[in-house]
């Protein structure tokens, strides 16, 4: 018997096995670690400043042969989307995986959109495993799938299958050479791929969906059935083979776009009473949804992470056709986030070296947008300094919509990822806006990752450049800085240098 290893290890040695040689990614939680252990091997691995950079180098690395792997963050795929979906009918090469790492209940990111929408949008596969052993051979097949309808694969994870422990059986690796990019696909019209996708490729996908043993199938009564996929299905076995709950029979899909249409309907005639239990978002129940299925449209689940208790609770009230729950949203107090002693929001750096520039940014009346980076921690009381943040790299652009001249807080990450473009618009329109830059050289929030030094592309955008040494400069002096900056017309720049004192 092999030795337990988790969901991580378990995408890792599937994408191993399958070949590849060509792995980018954007850390990000939960899919720091994967790729760091992917990094650490013998395949060509390497972090990207933005999703989008990272999925075209994989279609590139694809085209040319060589089986490639993403691995992102859920908001991540908001970046990547532009390729992602062109790749769909301009097809690919050689297999190409996008691990997107999805965040119910919103540990560490900003939002708690689910990955599996972008199967709809993009009309691509999607593979939601349950546990490592599902996730390793979900790897396997997500590779040889993706070759065989020419589009990228999406295979979903949460920290709880990352986490997760079992025993798992490898099988041979792959080996050989993998098909290139076919140049065929020219010989249709924009119209015609997508016509031919329609009558050629989608077709493809739903056969493999409704291939046996795709799904996981526990046939135990006809009464009530429940129909789940990703690390749920693990909770709902765990559920359903105690005593109380041993009449219902359970459907745990792994493919999950497309759906296996037949097999679905086949469950759902078989059974007076279907409960769709899935995170974070109702994908699989807006697409089935009829008399008779229950799940988050009718107040059975919650959305989001769904916990044991969530599940035994929606079993209970299966006999009710609407379930009425009340809402009461999650307050930083209640989760343990604000601070109750001190003048600092909770979770950021007592010894953090911009401590005094938030100070001072707090104290002034103006409009700050922020990044996602360390800063947004300054939003919420008693700190009160950033006063809108959307998404990484998006505070400049934001500060540009601003009555007055406002200011832009952002990180060197957040200034690489996404921000460039905004202080680029800024320029070109002649906008007055004062960006300060944090600059420490690398991705705080993400486990320290190096970023590039962009001082030099500054200073040629922006020549009202100033260069800080933000630990020697007091904050009186400090505030001096800023306040002239704020009074001329058009864009400043403050590159405040500092080393993280985490990293």
């Amino acid at each position: 018997m092999s030795e337990p290893i988790t969901g991580s290890q378990a995408l890792v040695f599937g994408a191993l096995d399958s070949g590849i040689s060509f792995a980018t990614g954007v850390p990000g939680y939960p899919i720091t670690g994967i790729m760091k252990l992917l990094i650490g091997s013998s395949v060509d691995a390497r972090w990207s400043i933005n999703e989008k950079v990272a999925l075209e180098a994989a279609l590139g690395a694809s085209a040319t042969g060589r089986r490639s792997l993403v691995t992102v963050k859920h908001v991540g795929m908001n970046i990547l989307a532009d390729p992602l979906i062109t790749s769909a009918t301009h097809t690919i090469g050689a297999g190409l995986v996008i691990l997107a790492g999805d965040d119910p209940g919103v540990k560490r990111s900003q939002n708690e959109q689910d990955s599996r929408y972008y199967g709809l949008l993009a009309e691509v596969p999607v593979l939601d495993p349950p546990c490592p052993e599902a996730a390793y051979n979900s790897m396997r097949r997500a590779f040889l799938l993706s070759e065989k309808v020419r589009t990228p694969v999406i295979l979903r994870l949460t920290d709880r299958l990352n986490n997760m422990e079992e025993a798992v059986k490898r099988t041979p690796a792959a080996t050989g050479d993998f098909q290139k990019f076919d140049r065929d696909t020219w010989a249709f019209t924009m119209k015609g791929k997508h016509q031919h996708f329609h009558c050629e490729t989608y077709p493809s996908m739903e056969k493999e969906s409704a291939m046996a043993g795709t799904h996981r199938l526990y046939q135990r009564g006809k009464d009530i059935g429940i129909i789940s996929s990703g690390y749920p299905s693990s909770l709902v076995e765990e559920i359903v083979s105690a005593d109380r709950f041993r009449n219902i029979s359970h459907l745990a899909l792994t493919m999950v776009n497309p759906l296996p249409r037949p097999i679905i309907d086949k469950f759902i005639d078989q059974h007076s009473r279907i409960l769709v239990i899935e995170e974070t978002e109702p994908v699989i129940e807006e697409q089935i949804y009829c008399s008779g299925v229950f799940g988050k449209l009718t107040g059975h689940t919650v959305y989001g992470k769904i916990e044991a208790n969530d599940i035994i609770l929606a079993l209970e009230n299966i006999d009710m056709d609407k379930v009425n729950r009340t809402c009461q949203p999650e307050t930083r107090i209640s989760r343990g986030l604000t601070s109750t002693t001190g003048v600092l929001s909770k979770n950021l750096c007592e010894d953090c070296p911009y401590l005094g520039l938030y100070e001072v940014l707090g104290n002034l009346n103006v409009p700050v947008a922020g990044d996602l980076g360390c800063s947004v921690m300054t939003a919420p009381p008693p700190m009160e300094v950033v006063d809108i943040a959307y998404s990484l790299g998006s505070s400049i652009a934001a500060a540009t919509g601003f009555t007055e001249k406002g200011i832009a807080l952002i990180g060197d990450f957040g200034l690489v990822h996404t921000g460039l473009q905004g202080l680029i618009e800024a320029v070109h329109h002649h906008n007055s806006v004062l960006v300060v830059v944090l600059q420490n050289n690398i991705a705080a929030l993400t486990g320290g990752q190096d970023v590039p030094d962009m001082t030099g592309v500054v200073q040629t955008l922006v020549p009202d450049t100033r260069i800080l040494d933000i630990r020697n400069t007091g904050e009186d002096e400090l505030a001096t800085i800023i306040r002239t900056e704020l009074g001329k017309e058009g864009v400043s720049v403050i590159l405040a240098r500092a080393t993280c004192a985490k990293y």
